[in-house]
């Protein structure tokens, strides 16, 4: 049973807000919204403003808004332009957390990062993860019935007996759900030896493999551009992939991020963080509802509610109301 809010024993309503990542996108996103809320094409213009390049028209167009090195900031600025027409119309949330990408999303809502920041931090990630396998056949895979252990065990097999095989769990979404990522053998090999078990191993439609050892390069060269960013003090604790934990020190956060681009995504454990701490609602910021339907999967579920449309919107401020 999900833990939502109940009024008859005044429990209080503790929020958390979380922002999705790559994948969420989707051609026209937000266009409901640009409707009806002047936020969203401000906020597009602003990054537009900062990259150079018209970030909305690169949202209609799908074959460049699925580059990474656009997906990245596309997907932050309609996060970030839904954070700013919420904001003032809920309660200043608990803790903030977003899957992968999401997290600079995150860290942009809770001020640990200017807008612009993270805009350029999030353009040159995608730029860097796509040098790192430029001249490599990659893959992931989503693996689905399996025990979190067992799926690691599996890649720790490929990777130690099929010849030029590189792959490891990337992220932990939730129970009986983790994607696997490397180069086309592992990812292939792991495939197999799922499939050998009597379970599903779905192959992913991506364009990089993120949270592998493949992504060293990026990471490393990731952290040379982290090093001439600032970063403020937070004003909502987030939760970060890396250990599935509230960092507040900048170096500590900054580092974080660098091992996030070659470390998998600990959202299963994200998720448990929050039920741990009595959170009962949470709110998906961004495009989609990918975030919103793992929630339901956690061992622990707790009630998501999607924003990317007016409806949806309008259905959250009315319970809060």
């Amino acid at each position: 049973m999900a833990l939502t809010p109940d009024k008859t024993e005044n429990l209080p309503t503790r929020i958390a807000v979380l922002f999705p990542g790559q994948g969420s996108q989707v051609v026209g996103m937000l266009e409901e919204l640009s409707e009806i809320y002047p936020q969203v094409l401000d906020t597009f213009a602003e990054a537009s403003t900062v990259l150079g390049e018209d970030l909305w028209a690169i949202c209609q167009n799908e074959a460049r808004l699925n580059q990474t090195e656009y997906t990245q900031p596309a997907l932050l600025a309609a996060s970030i332009a839904i954070w700013r027409i919420l904001k003032d119309k809920i309660e200043k949330p608990c803790y903030l957390a977003g899957h992968s990408l999401g997290e600079y999303s995150a860290l942009c809502a809770a001020g640990v990062l200017s807008f612009a920041d993270a805009i350029k931090l999030v353009h040159k990630r995608g730029q860097l993860m796509q040098r790192a396998v430029a001249d490599i056949d990659t893959a992931m895979a989503a693996v689905l019935g399996l025990e979190d252990q067992r799926v690691e065990t599996l890649c720790e097999q490929a990777a130690q007996h099929v010849d030029g095989a590189v792959v490891g769990a990337a992220n932990f979404n939730s129970p009986g759900q983790v994607v696997v990522s490397g180069n086309a053998i592992g990812v292939g090999a792991v495939i197999d030896k799922v499939q050998n078990t009597g379970k599903k191993a779905i192959a992913l439609k991506v364009s990089v493999p993120s949270h592998c050892a493949l992504m060293q390069p990026a990471s490393d060269a990731l952290a040379t551009e982290l090093a001439g960013i600032t970063f403020e003090q937070a004003s909502i604790p987030v939760i970060q992939n890396r250990h599935a934990k509230v960092e507040t020190n900048s170096l500590n956060i900054k580092q974080a991020l660098t091992e996030q681009l070659s470390e998998p995504v600990l959202w299963s454990q994200t998720m448990q963080e929050l039920a741990d701490k009595q959170i009962n609602m949470l709110i998906e910021c961004g495009s989609g509802n990918v975030l919103s339907n793992l929630a339901k999967r956690q061992a622990h579920p707790i009630v998501s509610y999607p924003t990317d449309r007016p409806a949806r919107i309008d259905k959250l401020l009315e319970v809060l109301s």
